[in-house]
C-alpha cells in the first residue's frame, strides 16, 4: 500500500507531530508532505532521516513569520501537491486546512484531525493575533472565505478520525460529518526516577490559551513550588516558578515522575496529551474539567478537575488535591487506555478497510 502523509507545516514539536511521527513510524516509507518546514526547528530535528516534501510555499524569504498573515493562500499551496500514484492519503489536519486532497486524484483520504482550525470557529488560539482592529478586519474577511473552503474540503474526506470526543463534536456541528475516534498515542521513554519531589509542574508551549498565567498566578498567591517546561521561556525572575525551557523527552519523563502533580490548564483543549503522559509516570494531574481532559482525567482517582477557570478556581482545585491520597497504580492504568499499540491498531485496521473499499471500488 502506497500512502501519502500530509501534515500543516513542520516547526514546533508539539501534540500534533507526535501523532505525525507515530504514522510516519507506521508507514516509514511515506513521504510528508507539508506547507513548509523550518530548518533547524525542534519539528525538523524530530522527522530528521524522514522524507519531507514542502510545497512552493516553503521557498518563500522568512515563511516563519509570515505563514500567519499569508494564510489566504492555503488553497493554493495544498493545489500544488500531485497525490496521483497513492493508494491512500492520511491527513494530519490541525488550523492550516489540511484535508480533502486525495479526491481530485480518486485516492481515498483519512483525515485525522486534532481540531477544525480553532480560529476559524471563535476557540482560543495560542496568538491573539486580532487584538489589533486592522488585523481584525483582515481575519474577518479572510476567515469567511476560508470556512466556505474548509467546509467544502471537508465534505471531499472519505473518513474523519477524531483525536477524542470533544473534537467528534465538533467536526460533527462544522462539517456535518460523522466521525472515528482514535485517541492519540501515549509512549513515554524508560528513564530512572527518583523520589517524588513537592512541585507542581507545568508543560507547554510559552504562549497564550494555555493557562499558564493561571499557574504562575496560582504559585505567586500561595507559595507552592511551581517548575514550567517549554519550547519558549518566559516568567522569569518570580519566585518559587522554575521556568526550564525546551526539555528532552528523557528529562521531560524524569519531571513529571517527580513532580507532585501535573497541571493541565488549557482552554476548549482539543485532547491534551501531556496529563495522559504524567499519569503514565504515576503522576496526578489537576485540570480543568474541560475539553479533551474530561475524557482522560477521573475525578478523585487520577486526579482532580475544576470547573471554575480562574486562579481562584485552581487555588481551591490544589487544596482538594492536597487532601487527597493517590494510587500510583490506578493512575498508570488509566494512561495504558490510550497507548501506542491501541493507536497503530486502529490505523491500521482503518488503513486497510479503506484501501480494500477503493480497490473493490476500481475492479
Amino acid at each position: 500500500m502506497k500512502v501519502a502523509l500530509v501534515h500543516d507545516y513542520l516547526r514546533e514539536y508539539g501534540g500534533a507531530e507526535r501523532v505525525l511521527l507515530a504514522l510516519s513510524n507506521l508507514w516509514p516509507d511515506a513521504p510528508i508532505y507539508t506547507a513548509f518546514a523550518v530548518s533547524g526547528s525542534t519539528a525538523a530535528k524530530a522527522f530528521s532521516g524522514k522524507k519531507i516534501v514542502s510545497s512552493w510555499f516553503g521557498w518563500i524569504p522568512g515563511l516563519a513569520h509570515l505563514y500567519s498573515p499569508l494564510r489566504f493562500l492555503i488553497p493554493w499551496i495544498w493545489g500544488g501537491f500531485d497525490f496521483s500514484g497513492y493508494d491512500l492519503v492520511i491527513s494530519s489536519a490541525s488550523w492550516y486546512i489540511t484535508k480533502g486532497l486525495g479526491k481530485k486524484f480518486n485516492v481515498p483520504e483519512i483525515c485525522y484531525c486534532h481540531t477544525p482550525p480553532r480560529w476559524l470557529y471563535g476557540y482560543p488560539t495560542s496568538i491573539n493575533f486580532q487584538k489589533y482592529w486592522p488585523v481584525k478586519v483582515y481575519a474577518l474577511i479572510v476567515g469567511h472565505f476560508l470556512r466556505m473552503y474548509d467546509f467544502n474540503q471537508a465534505q471531499k474526506v472519505d473518513v474523519f478520525v477524531a483525536n477524542s470526543q470533544e473534537v467528534a463534536n465538533r467536526i460533527t456541528k462544522f462539517y456535518r460529518r460523522d466521525s472515528e475516534i482514535v485517541y492519540p498515542p501515549i509512549d513515554m521513554v524508560q528513564v530512572k526516577i527518583g523520589p517524588r519531589q513537592d512541585y507542581f509542574l507545568v508543560l507547554s508551549r510559552l504562549v497564550g490559551a494555555k493557562g499558564v498565567e493561571m499557574a504562575v498566578e496560582a504559585s505567586r498567591k500561595t507559595g507552592i513550588k511551581l517548575k514550567i517546561a517549554g519550547e519558549s521561556v518566559g516568567f522569569g525572575g518570580l519566585k518559587n516558578v522554575e521556568t526550564l525551557g525546551y526539555v528532552s523527552e528523557e528529562e521531560k519523563a524524569r519531571l513529571m515522575g517527580e513532580a507532585k502533580a501535573f497541571l493541565a490548564l488549557e482552554e476548549n483543549v482539543d485532547f491534551g496529551m501531556t496529563p495522559v503522559e504524567a499519569m503514565a509516570m504515576g503522576t496526578p494531574v489537576i485540570a480543568f474539567n474541560g475539553g479533551g481532559y474530561k475524557e482522560t482525567v477521573v475525578d478523585g482517582k487520577t486526579g482532580v478537575l475544576f470547573d471554575d477557570y480562574s486562579t481562584d478556581g485552581l487555588i481551591k482545585a490544589i487544596g482538594r488535591f492536597n487532601r487527597m491520597k493517590w494510587n500510583t497504580k490506578i493512575i498508570k492504568s488509566q494512561a495504558q487506555n490510550f497507548s501506542l499499540q491501541q493507536f497503530q491498531k486502529k490505523m491500521i485496521d482503518l488503513a486497510q478497510r479503506y484501501a480494500r473499499i477503493t480497490r473493490n471500488r476500481n475492479s
